[in-house]
């Protein structure tokens, strides 16, 4: 029965580890978008036409800070924990905004 509740416990502690792992990836995305004055919300829409918005998107918002106060995140960062995570469709959609942004931007 411990070995059981131990079993339970380690699951628990992956499954948790991975949100938080994911919240993060969210958050490298919103605050690129926001570095380059694109809207996250918008994006994810144009990644997933079929969802409605995406709520953790939406609370992980809030944690982005401003151009001024984020430091730079390079397009291969976000691009890479897109992909770790499965996200090749919204990928797509961030490099196809990043060649819209100006030189300077890239």
């Amino acid at each position: 029965m411990e070995e059981d509740n131990r079993g339970k416990q380690v699951e628990e502690a992956i499954i948790e580890n991975y949100k938080q792992e994911e919240d993060m990836m969210i958050l490298v995305f919103a605050q690129w978008c926001i570095n380059n004055d694109l809207e996250p919300e918008e994006l994810y829409r144009a990644a997933y036409p079929q969802q409605d918005s995406n709520e953790r998107l939406l609370r992980i918002r809030k944690l982005t800070v401003s151009r001024e106060e984020a430091g730079d995140i390079p397009l291969d960062t976000v691009l890479g924990v897109l992909s770790m995570f499965g996200n090749e469709d919204l990928a797509m959609v961030v490099s196809e905004a990043a060649a819209q942004l100006p030189s300077e931007r890239k």
